[in-house]
């Protein structure tokens, strides 16, 4: 079995320690911004499968600054173990969906933090206007910027039952126009969607595959309550992953998935005071023992097929 470090795939953890030399801890933080799918521009009430938090549900309280966001992070984390360098993660709704004289202001406050090594902020691919593309690329000679794309599937029919509000192009463009500036991509796909089988959710990493992203993260769709999905699965219940199923897959997905692509997570957390299904996606480390014992029984590892799918795909 090929290994990156002790795991069958290119892990985010191993990234960080062959850039930084030491291991990086995120802290997540919340600017206040809202979304254009949720204020009009777009839709109203976001994404079918949000919780109103705009997946920062972990986030930290938006009344802080930046700077205090970051010290409230770093005293909780230093209560459990030793840290020396974080990444700044603006997580909550769209990161870009401000006027650029604010962007810059709280970009500028997290960057310039001397424990603060890296930026990632999540948004979407139709927030990427020419001026806040220029912002990013000064940040990025400063240190290095990440730019995380909400994606989910490549297939517009779930796009549209899901509101992604964006075609596929969409995300083609901003991916292109990111690397032009030189900043990194992680695309975050959401596995299990209503619709989808396997062979859908494997193209979406077949397309992945031809786009130049540096990063993936690999989300299970949890069922919170209080969202558009809840209220869908009560009147049309629709079969969600088993552990064994899920696990299955994930490790099917990495095994297609290109080797350089940095693997960021392989399932994601929701509240448990909300999750209505699977439930069984509350016991995070029994989920990642799950998924890294099929890899082990597999014998497989990232990329073991990815050349077969790429020869498969030459030949018609």
């Amino acid at each position: 079995m090929k290994l990156w470090n002790d795991k069958p795939y290119h892990s985010l953890d191993y990234e960080l320690k062959e850039r930084f030399h030491e291991k990086v801890y995120r802290l997540a933080l919340n600017a206040g911004m809202t979304c254009p799918n949720r204020d009009g521009r777009i839709g109203y009430g976001g994404c079918i499968f949000c919780s109103g938090s705009g997946s920062g549900d972990f986030a930290s309280d938006p009344a802080l600054s930046v700077t205090q966001q970051i010290e409230t992070g770093r005293q909780r984390l230093a209560a459990k173990r030793p840290v020396n360098k974080y990444i700044a993660y603006f997580q909550a709704y769209t990161n870009t969906y401000a006027p650029v004289s604010y962007l810059r202001k709280v970009f500028t406050e997290a960057i310039l933090h001397p424990d603060i090594v890296l930026l990632s902020i999540a948004t979407r691919p139709d927030c990427l206007e020419p001026d806040v593309l220029r912002l990013l690329a000064e940040l990025n000679r400063i240190k290095p910027v990440w730019v995380e794309l909400g994606l989910q599937t490549v297939h517009e029919d779930t796009a549209a039952f899901i509101r992604r509000g964006y075609s596929l192009p969409v995300f083609a463009d901003a991916v292109s126009r990111l690397r032009l500036c030189g900043i990194e991509v992680i695309t975050h796909v959401i596995l299990g969607l209503p619709g989808e089988d396997k062979k859908r959710m494997l193209e979406t990493i077949q397309y992945l595959n031809a786009q130049d992203i540096q990063g993936i993260k690999l989300q299970l769709l949890h069922i919170l309550k209080g969202t558009d999905l809840a209220l869908y699965y009560e009147q049309n219940p629709f079969p969600v992953f088993t552990l064994e199923e899920y696990a299955d897959t994930i490790v099917s997905c990495i095994q297609m998935l290109r080797p350089d692509i940095v693997v960021h997570r392989l399932t994601g957390d929701g509240p448990k005071e909300l999750l209505i299904a699977p439930l069984w996606s509350s016991a995070k480390r029994r989920v990642l023992n799950t998924i890294h014992g099929t890899f082990r029984t597999l014998d497989t590892w990232q990329g073991k097929y990815y050349n077969i799918e790429n020869k498969e795909n030459e030949h018609g």
